[in-house]
């Protein structure tokens, strides 16, 4: 099961990112991936000050290694050419490395023709049966009591995803009744799940209405 962050971690990551810590440092001190911390910083940060906090981060840790540059080039024998060349294509190569690390994931199509996409596993979901929910959960209801039914891709996290998975039928479940009643409104109300053993027992219903999937907080549960 991925790790759940707790608003504490998240607010400490939220600090560290504005100070000027690096995706690296991030994961390797939360254990979480590179994914996961940004899609909370944008959360937390919104996406226009993530940007901006994320350009400024470049910008500091290229000066910084600019700075390592001139050090090191103080103790290079300036008759040594090679050896300098070797130092800068060095440094170069880990700007451009650290550059594409900072690039949104794009998911680009096989060119086998043979194999169908079909077949190919669904790595970003976790299947309802390997996912342990919380003991209570909350979602969001119609004066029907109907489900909020929603397809894939009004869900930003998850845009990056293939457009044959942005069309599946997707309910919305909420850890915290706070984050519930954001997303609810006027016609709608906010049921509390006690026992979230239900999902696994009303499998079949689910998909049988053409759902397949569920969005609870920042894991999409395959049905």
């Amino acid at each position: 099961m991925a790790k759940r962050l707790t608003k504490i971690e998240k607010n400490e990551i939220k600090t560290l990112f504005i100070n000027g810590e690096g995706f690296d440092f991030l994961t390797n001190k939360f254990k979480v991936s590179k994914l996961t911390i940004i899609r909370n910083l944008k959360k937390l940060l919104g996406e226009n000050q993530y940007k901006n906090f994320l350009n400024k981060n470049i910008k500091s840790n290229k000066k910084k290694n600019s700075n390592v540059e001139i050090d090191i080039q103080k103790d290079i024998n300036p008759n040594n050419i090679d050896s300098l060349d070797k130092h800068v294509n060095s440094s170069f190569d880990s700007d451009i490395e650290d550059s594409y690390l900072d690039q949104p994931l794009i998911e680009i199509t096989p060119l086998i023709q043979e194999i169908s996409s079909d077949m190919q596993k669904d790595l970003s979901s976790i299947p309802i049966s390997s996912m342990c929910f919380p003991k209570i959960l909350y979602m969001t209801v119609d004066k029907n009591f109907e489900l909020e039914i929603k397809p894939l891709k009004d869900f930003l996290d998850w845009n990056f995803l293939p457009q044959e998975d942005l069309k599946r039928k997707t309910i919305e479940v909420f850890l915290d009744i706070k984050e519930a009643k954001i997303k609810c409104n006027k016609d709608q109300k906010v049921i509390k799940i006690p026992n979230t053993n239900v999902f696994q027992i009303v499998n079949h219903i689910l998909l049988s209405k053409g759902i397949s999937r569920i969005v609870c907080g920042s894991n999409l549960v395959a049905l």
